[in-house]
């Protein structure tokens, strides 16, 4: 009977995650234009109620102009709601912002044209106010249209 028991609480262990469970990682962003899918990695992000910043060199995707680019977001940035920046070829100079409906989970309504630079990034916001109130998860990727010279970071 004490055997069944010390089983049975293992086993409760296990499923609960309490058995050594692997450290939680940040959600990627993933973008597809054409034929590529590219999975974007946070450079920032709220995890566990802290908010943490990642070193990590954004994707840079080469595309063909008038492409649609379809960017898609996890379930829980859809609930909260988000926007998409457009910033220069160098990160630095904000272009413009593309407001995205909250709940939302997947956006389409954009193209590789749609941005004057030949060179530019997009970053997905999240919008501020969870657990980490002000503080956001940010996924920035670039974009170099063909005959561009190439986005730096």
């Amino acid at each position: 009977m004490v055997m069944k028991r010390l089983g049975l609480a293992l086993l409760m262990l296990v499923l609960t995650g309490c058995g050594g469970s692997a450290t939680a990682a940040p959600p990627d962003v993933q973008v597809a234009v054409g034929s590529q899918q590219v999975p974007v990695h946070p450079a920032q992000y709220c995890l566990d109620g802290s908010g943490k910043r990642y070193s990590t060199s954004p994707p840079v995707i080469e595309v063909a102009p008038n492409s649609a680019v379809t960017i898609t977001v996890p379930d829980d940035v859809a609930a909260r709601g988000w926007d998409i920046q457009v910033f220069d070829e160098k990160l630095v100079n904000k272009l413009g912002v593309i407001d995205v409906p909250k709940g939302r989970q997947a956006f389409t309504d954009l193209n590789t044209s749609d941005v004057v630079p030949p060179a530019f990034y997009l970053v997905v916001v999240e919008k501020k106010g969870g657990a980490c109130g002000q503080f956001s998860g940010a996924w920035p990727v670039g974009f170099l249209r063909a005959g561009a010279g190439s986005p730096s970071s």
